[in-house]
């Protein structure tokens, strides 16, 4: 069951992310067969933690929610889509709960998924890199940009920078074996690389956000050595893709395409062995050296803590929103000018989503009623099914319950982490930090509707509050 949870993401980004009714169904029956087995197999297969009972029931209630939704839903289609994907979250949050018993079992979740990642982006880099020998689809839509094999730019940005974080996480993690810190630290450097030629602007801020929350929760020497080595080394790879137009953009003939990916492959061996032995050699020199256990001053004022992520979250985009009164949106494609503007048809997006909450705002429109609402009221000539933004998407289409709904599934993750992370910081502090990247990038695309990027968060969370259920064994002292 672990290894199914774990893995899953991965194999199901093989095919376009889960985000098309065949792979979506089939994740769905699996991890409802699988609720089945653990029902029959385990003695107490369900959570008795008051955080996980009550996400579940949030969780199981939005899905209920949305099934109601659908009868005012003005399409039948999109309605059962969003049912079959939160029935899947919610069987896989039941099994991330459950799965995971002890600490020595928690302490896979980081490592292997931050594998699962590099593996979904590595794939998507070798389309770049060996262009003669792994062959992709190239996406008109794209128009360059990192899409394989997820299909969405966006999405592979957000994938990778958690993935990023979850690496510099265990680099950095002094009870680690010195092999594994070296690897993860290694493995950053292409997940970089990934961050940067997807050109989302929403994965490069989500990934600033939990470079800062891992610092903020495990706080030490070693663990900011290894996220500057991570971050140099992955800046460097971004530098260096850049000046490669066959890997920044698949610009170029097939010859200088080829070209340009033996020198980017060549460049990433060796910032990532470079990366490796420098995360070695501080392991080296800090061996011995005790860690503090004691949080940021700001973590020990959970409610400001709670009310400035909430500012950046929510108050980021609307600001962004409020100031963008050019008309004009960031460059299109793989081009580095997208990083360096702020102008979006989200916003567009964004106003729609708030007028149609308002319109409605107890129930919303129905499951699935954005697309609709977005072809009476848009004022750009664009095809859009979703308000990029899980929250604002949930006002509009669900109004206050199920925004409720919503935030007491967040609230309780929430409070599951922090007191999971002090019984434990170093079990937990990667896994909410990586949490914390999908979270700010949520809020700003459509990832609840890219299951395999989703589901990645559904298993941190559920080992999360997984580790709160277990948080006496955590914090007990050692025997002896």
């Amino acid at each position: 069951m672990q290894a199914v949870l774990l893995v899953g993401p991965a194999v199901l980004a093989f095919r376009a992310g889960g985000f098309f009714d065949g792979p979506r169904a089939v994740a769905a029956v699996t991890a409802w067969v699988l609720v089945a087995l653990s029902a029959l197999t385990f003695a107490q297969p369900f959570p008795g933690g008051t955080p996980a009972r009550v996400g579940l029931g949030a969780l199981a209630a939005l899905s209920a929610w949305v099934a109601i939704g659908a009868s005012w839903a003005p399409l039948g289609g999109p309605a059962q889509d969003d049912l079959i994907r939160d029935l899947l979250y919610l069987g896989a949050l039941l099994l991330a709960i459950t799965a995971w018993r002890r600490r020595e079992e928690l302490r896979r979740v980081e490592p292997v998924l931050a594998a699962g990642a590099l593996v979904v982006v590595g794939y998507g880099l070798a389309g770049r890199l060996v262009p003669g020998i792994v062959e992709q689809e190239t996406s008109i839509s794209a128009a360059g940009r990192l899409d394989q094999p997820l299909t969405y730019w966006n999405a592979m940005g957000a994938l990778a920078a958690i993935g990023f974080v979850l690496c510099a996480r265990v680099s950095g993690d002094t009870a680690r074996p010195l092999a594994l810190r070296a690897a993860a630290a290694a493995s950053a450097v292409p997940l970089a690389a990934g961050v940067y030629v997807s050109f989302s602007r929403g994965a490069l801020a989500a990934l600033a956000v939990g470079v800062v929350v891992l610092l903020l929760l495990a706080p030490g020497r070693q663990q900011l050595g290894a996220a500057a080595i991570a971050l140099v080394a992955g800046g460097l790879a971004a530098v260096a893709a850049s000046l490669l137009p066959g890997v920044e953009s698949l610009a170029g003939s097939a010859a200088d395409r080829r070209a340009d990916g033996l020198v980017m492959l060549a460049v990433l061996l060796v910032l990532a062995a470079a990366a490796g032995g420098a995360v070695a050699r501080l392991a080296r020199e800090g061996a011995g050296e005790r860690q503090p256990a004691e949080p940021a001053r700001a973590l020990k004022r959970p409610g400001l803590v709670a009310a400035l992520a909430l500012l950046l979250i929510i108050g980021a985009p609307l600001a962004a929103a409020a100031l963008d009164d050019s008309g004009e949106n960031a460059p299109e494609g793989a081009t580095a000018g997208r990083l360096s503007e702020v102008g979006s048809n989200r916003y567009d997006y964004w106003e729609v989503a708030l007028g149609q909450f308002a319109d409605d705002p107890l129930r919303g429109g129905g499951s699935g009623s954005f697309e609709v609402e977005w072809r009476r009221e848009r004022e750009i000539d664009e095809a859009v099914g979703d308000a990029h933004s899980l929250p604002l998407e949930t006002a509009a289409e669900l109004g206050l319950i199920g925004l409720a709904l919503l935030a007491a599934l967040v609230g309780a993750v929430a409070l599951a982490a922090r007191r999971s992370w002090r019984a434990d910081p170093s079990l937990t502090s990667g896994m909410a930090a990586a949490l914390t990247v999908w979270g700010v990038h949520t809020c700003l695309d459509w990832d609840w509707e890219m299951p395999a990027l989703t589901l990645v968060a559904v298993v941190l969370a559920g080992a999360l509050l997984a580790a709160e259920e277990l948080r006496d064994e955590l914090s007990a002292p050692p025997a002896g």
